[in-house]
């Protein structure tokens, strides 16, 4: 299943993180706590990159009567 984007679901992506193959792979590699860290890292990416806080889009302002 692919991450979810938003921000409500940073721990739905962080709990879907750590059923797949990648997360057993780096925990054996490095280490439990270096996965759970990782694990945090991709969801609280994944948040970041969704289209709910679009902080580049121009304001819509209107001014004058």
């Amino acid at each position: 299943m692919p991450l979810i984007p938003g921000r409500g679901h940073v721990g739905e992506n962080i709990r879907e993180f750590r059923k797949g193959p990648t997360f057993e792979k780096t925990a054996a590699k490095f280490g439990e706590k270096r996965a759970q860290e990782q694990a945090v890292a991709v969801a609280l990416h994944k948040q970041d990159e969704s289209d709910e806080r679009d902080y580049l889009k121009p304001a819509n302002i209107k001014g004058g009567k």
